[in-house]
Parts: C-alpha cells; sequence; structure tokens
C-alpha cells in the first residue's frame, strides 16, 4: 500500500475526523431538508393564493356567471400555455376547492403537502376530513399512509367503536415512517418547480406500489 493510500486510512480511522465528517453531514442534511420545506410552504401558499384569485372572479357578480365551467377550462389553457401541465383543469378545481375549504391561509398546515390536501380535498364531509388531517398532521402519516386510512375507513371505525384508543393504536401500527425526502419523490413538486418527471417517480407507479 502506498504511504498517500495508508496516510488516507489513518485518516479515515481517527475519531476527530470522522467527528468531521459527521457534522458536514448534519450540515447538508438540515440546508436540504430547509430547501424541501421552503419548498412546500412557498406550493401551499401559491395554490392557495390561486384559489382565492379564482373564487374572488367568480363572485364579482352576475357578469361572471356567463363563464361557469367554462372558467376553468380557459384559465387552464393559458396558464398551461405559460407555465406547464401544472395547471390542468383537475388541478385547477381542486385549487379552487382548496381555498373553499381553507379560507384563512393559517389554518393550513406547513406540515403537510399539497399531496397530502388533494387527498383530502376529495372528502366531502368537514367533519370527517378534519379527522383526517389532524390525525395526519400529529402522526406524521406520509400521504400513502393517509390515503390507507381513508380506505379502510379510521374515521368511521371510530365512530362505531366503544374502543377508540385501541383502535387508533391499531391504525398507528400500520403507520409508514415519514422521510425527508418523500417530498422531492413528488410529482407535485416537479410540476410545481417546472422539473422534466423522472420515470421512476411519476405518479402512476407511486400509485402501482
Amino acid at each position: 500500500m502506498s504511504r498517500k493510500l495508508k496516510n488516507m486510512d489513518k485518516i479515515s480511522k481517527n475519531s476527530d475526523y470522522n467527528e468531521l465528517i459527521e457534522r458536514i453531514g448534519s450540515v447538508y442534511n438540515k440546508a436540504k431538508n430547509n430547501v424541501i420545506s421552503a419548498v412546500n410552504v412557498e406550493m401551499l401558499t401559491a395554490y392557495w393564493e390561486i384559489g382565492k384569485h379564482t373564487v374572488e372572479f367568480e363572485q364579482k357578480g352576475k357578469e361572471r356567471a356567463e363563464y361557469g365551467s367554462q372558467l376553468l377550462l380557459n384559465i387552464s389553457k393559458d396558464l398551461k400555455l405559460r407555465f406547464g401541465k401544472g395547471f390542468s383543469r383537475s388541478n385547477l378545481s381542486y385549487m379552487r376547492q382548496f381555498y373553499i375549504k381553507y379560507p384563512k391561509s393559517e389554518t393550513v398546515s406547513h406540515k403537510l403537502t399539497w399531496s397530502h390536501y388533494f387527498e383530502l380535498l376529495k372528502i366531502e364531509d368537514d367533519l370527517t376530513r378534519e379527522f383526517y388531517q389532524n390525525q395526519a398532521i400529529s402522526d406524521n402519516w406520509t400521504v400513502r399512509e393517509l390515503k390507507r386510512q381513508k380506505k379502510t375507513g379510521l374515521f368511521q371505525r371510530l365512530a362505531l367503536s366503544q374502543n377508540k384508543e385501541k383502535i387508533l393504536e391499531l391504525a398507528k401500527k400500520g403507520q409508514i415512517i415519514n422521510s425527508e425526502t418523500d417530498l422531492t419523490k413528488d410529482p407535485y413538486v416537479f410540476e410545481f418547480l417546472g422539473i422534466p418527471e423522472k420515470s421512476e417517480y411519476s405518479e402512476n407507479d407511486i400509485e402501482k406500489q
């Protein structure tokens, strides 16, 4: 073994050096997580405001009524020409609903992602939606876990059960631990940032998994 390799091996076994690597790694991960968190905050804020502008336009008076259901189609067409596929009619419809269900921006939790709210907005009953939102926040649910708990009817099971603590305990056992990197695999993030989506991160693949 050359002197250079011996020196490198010696350094890598040094406790102070290993501590340095840990510190650098910690700084890097913290910065990365801050960036991910910032993207999520900006995305939620932007989509809430887009919903607000849409609803306010609709409510300006009878002269706007003529647009009807065509309004979102027109907005979608024009925005996709400028900004890309993130502005489908379906997405705009959910952004509009986002503002309607959360008219006060401070009630929107930045602990959840847009994908969480996308699933929550599919729940028509306000009480049921609030329950799943609160549980998703308190138990740190991933989007996949939120979908699973909705599908298995956690809220309904709790409402009918005499042993609510036991039901919640069983629900937590199926929880998938959230990872800071989950957000970077979210197809909505790719759309929001205008980044070409990698096939392995496509929404279709996530749904299949």
